[in-house]
């Protein structure tokens, strides 16, 4: 009896370590596609995110321990257009045969296109057009699709769940978008400044205009002659709002700030979780923060 019962319990416990070891491993390279794909996944995935909301997502030290990490993933969800150039060396360094890299810029209506010649001395411009597609929540649903289908070519038994929840995913941004929206309506068609060109696809979003950056080019720091221009320009268009992320330097939104009255708001471009519902709770977050500055 006692052997039994003792070989009920190894049973029990050998099937749910094979139920774990059974879910599909999906690295991203920001938190956003991690969480995306958290909620498309469900029950069946597990995704995790290289860079954190915290960091600057465009320089990410690529280290050993993402590189193991990744070689027992069986999707990589990069974003593309240039962001995260250092997800290649992570993906090449994992040495795995197996993995499918999926570029989530794919179908994007990609903003701020270089007309010229892009060269360092305009900063650290993005020949492919702006990255950060991931801050306009309708594109949220082109991400969702892409991580569905490389979800469903990879399990395909499951690829009924991965469609319902992709449905669910489109009908629930849908109804959060235009909550969202009517929050921002006292904002519509209002002037804003941002720090870093990182705010493009959220100002389109919610119809805001940003009518300039703190930094003059991307990447490089305001001189004093950029922010004697700023000033004038902030007084100019009656410019309230300035959005911030908060691992660049606070000297130049603090002086602006002091001088003109503008109110620096610090958020992050990535959702600062992974879980299936970090993504909208960011909008949440941030959405609700601006709504209820401008009353």
């Amino acid at each position: 009896m006692f052997k039994s019962s003792v070989f009920i319990v190894f049973a029990m416990f050998a099937s749910n370590m094979n139920s774990v070891q059974a879910k599909i491993k999906i690295a991203a390279s920001v938190p956003d596609l991690a969480s995306i794909a958290n909620f498309i996944g469900g029950d069946q995935v597990e995704a995790f995110s290289i860079a954190k909301a915290s960091g600057n997502p465009h320089f990410v030290q690529v280290l050993p321990s993402y590189m193991i990490q990744v070689s027992r993933a069986s999707i990589y969800l990069k974003v593309g257009l240039g962001l995260d150039a250092w997800a290649d060396a992570i993906v090449e360094g994992s040495r795995s045969n197996q993995l499918t890299v999926v570029d989530c810029s794919k179908d994007i209506n990609v903003l701020q296109k270089p007309t010229s010649k892009v060269d360092a001395s305009r900063g650290d411009v993005h020949p492919q057009g702006n990255p950060h597609y991931w801050l306009d929540p309708a594109n949220g649903v082109l991400i969702a699709n892409h991580i569905a289908t490389a979800l469903t070519q990879e399990d395909p038994s499951h690829g009924s769940v991965y469609a319902s929840r992709l449905e669910l995913f489109k009908s629930e941004s849908t109804k959060r978008i235009s909550a969202w929206r009517a929050q921002m309506l006292g904002l519509n068609g209002k002037s804003i400044l941002t720090y870093h060109a990182s705010w493009i696809y959220f100002a389109n979003a919610f119809e805001l205009n940003i009518v300039d950056q703190v930094e003059p080019f991307p990447g490089i720091p305001p001189s004093g002659q950029h922010l004697k221009g700023l000033v004038e320009k902030i007084k100019a268009n009656k410019v309230q709002i300035l959005i911030q992320e908060p691992y660049f330097s606070d000297d130049a939104p603090k002086f602006l700030s002091r001088t003109t009255g503008i109110v620096a708001y610090r958020f992050t471009p990535s959702c600062p979780g992974i879980t299936s519902d970090a993504y909208w709770k960011h909008f949440d977050d941030m959405v609700g923060a601006l709504s209820k500055g401008s009353k």
